[in-house]
Parts: C-alpha cells; sequence; structure tokens
C-alpha cells in the first residue's frame, strides 16, 4: 500500500517564501543604488481618467477609491489579473463573469471600451505607487541556456511542462515576478486517490480526508464517500504538485534565476 505524499510542511512554505523575497529583495537593492531624484507623477491620460469614474461608481466600494482594497475585497494593485491584463484582455472576462462563490459580482453590461478604461486607470495607479523603483526585468540576471538546462536536466521541468505546449507563450501573458511565483508556488491543484477494496473494485476521485484509520473522497459523480483504510486493499494518492513541493528546499539562488531567465524566452 502506497502512503500518502505528504502535504507541504512550514519549512517548505518557508523555503519558497524566501525565494520570493530573495527575489523581490534584488530590485529593492538595485533600486537603493539608483539616483534617490523622484520625477512628479505622470498626469493620468484620457483613458484612466475615464475609468477612475467608471471604477469609482462600480467598483470602489468594496476595492476603495484608490484600489488599494478594503475589509470586503483585496488590493487589486498587487492582484496578477491585473498586473497580466493588457488593455482589458483579462479584466473583461473576469468582470463579465464575476466570482459570485466569492462575493465578487458579475459587471455583464460593461462595455469594452470601459474596461479598458478601468484598466487603464488601474495600470496609471500601479506606475503612480511604484515610483522610481526598477521595472521587474531588473529580476532577469540569470542565464537563459542554464536554465535551459536545469528544465531538462536537474530541476525535471520536462517530465510535465513542454515549451510548445502547456508553457508555450507564458512569458507574454506573464511579468517575471508572477511568473517567479508561479514556479516556486503553483496555484494549488486538486490531490485525486484510487482506492482498491478487498473485492478488487477502485473507487478514484478527489481527495477529501487521509489518515491511518479513514479516507474519504469525492468520486465522478459528485458523492462524497468513506472507507475504513483497514478494508481497503490499497489506498493511492496523487499530488499534482508533488514534484514543485520537492523541489522548494533544493533551488538554488542561481537555480531560480536561471530558470526564471529560461522561462521569459518562451514567448
Amino acid at each position: 500500500m502506497k502512503k500518502q505524499p505528504e502535504l507541504i510542511t512550514s519549512r517548505k512554505l518557508l523555503f519558497a517564501c524566501l525565494g520570493i523575497c530573495m527575489t523581490a529583495a534584488l530590485i529593492r537593492s538595485a533600486a537603493a543604488q539608483a539616483p534617490a531624484a523622484t520625477p512628479p507623477p505622470t498626469p493620468y491620460s484620457a483613458a484612466a481618467e475615464q475609468g477612475k469614474g467608471i471604477f469609482s461608481s462600480s467598483c470602489s466600494f468594496c476595492h476603495g477609491s484608490q484600489a488599494t482594497g478594503t475589509e470586503q475585497a483585496p488590493n487589486l494593485l498587487r492582484s496578477p489579473l491585473v498586473f497580466q491584463d493588457h488593455n482589458g484582455d483579462s479584466l473583461g472576462p473576469f468582470l463579465k463573469d464575476g466570482r459570485p462563490t466569492l462575493g465578487m459580482p458579475a459587471f455583464p453590461t460593461l462595455a469594452p471600451e470601459q474596461v479598458q478604461d478601468i484598466s487603464a486607470f488601474l495600470h496609471a495607479r500601479i506606475q503612480e505607487i511604484r515610483g522610481t523603483r526598477l521595472p521587474e526585468t531588473a529580476m532577469l540576471v540569470g542565464d537563459p541556456k542554464a536554465g535551459l538546462a536545469y528544465f531538462n536536466g536537474a530541476g525535471k521541468c520536462s517530465t510535465c511542462h513542454s515549451a510548445t505546449g502547456d508553457l508555450a507563450h507564458i512569458a507574454a501573458k506573464t511579468q517575471p515576478l508572477a511568473l517567479t511565483t508561479l514556479f516556486l508556488t503553483p496555484p494549488a491543484k486538486p490531490i485525486q486517490v484510487t482506492v482498491v477494496l478487498p473485492s478488487g473494485q477502485t473507487v478514484s476521485g478527489q481527495l477529501e480526508y487521509l489518515d491511518e484509520f479513514t479516507v474519504a473522497l469525492v468520486d465522478a459523480d459528485g458523492a462524497y464517500r468513506t472507507f475504513p483504510r483497514d478494508r481497503t486493499k490499497s489506498v493511492d494518492v496523487v499530488d499534482p504538485l508533488i514534484a514543485h513541493k520537492k523541489l522548494l528546499p533544493m533551488y538554488t539562488d542561481k537555480d531560480i534565476h536561471d530558470l526564471l531567465a529560461y522561462l521569459v524566452t518562451l514567448k
């Protein structure tokens, strides 16, 4: 009987956070060496001014008048969705459907031009708070060739990912800092489990609970099923992110920088 892969430990989470913090620290350090003079704020464009008004009437109650968040909704100036948006291409579908289960209403009546204006306003606000800080491209201090070698070699990334498949054009859609976060701490994915009963019957689904006594899952029909482990032949758990979790304590600074330098070439 296979054992359940350990869920990510606090130690591994610490390594992930340290990796991100070290990357961000490079930017701050470089910025600290830059000239201290701060240019006057850039006036909003006409589109951003229009977007400010639309945002104020539709979004500010939850996200705040300056898009910095409230107790009801998050700071949009730190949102990966906003960072990756280009002229409303990401915001448009998101605003149209909303996230009702998370309390985010849909705005299906917003015209594409209005979404573009909101996007212009949010990006103007991001630029406003960033001031003279260096762009995220300052993170690109690694060697792309070494990153490719790591991707295909020691990191074993190519066993699950492909530059011409799931990662095709990823650099055109994702900025360097968000890209670093994606491979250090990728979004959670459901853990899958297959239970083999003494009769030989197999039951598979999304893992809901597991300890030394009980395994519970939700099967393909949406039914919640529980099995005493002493009445099963085997329990096989598959964590789709296990490879990323195992890499967390193994990455060196050079690995992270080289891998990022390679990934940003995938445009």
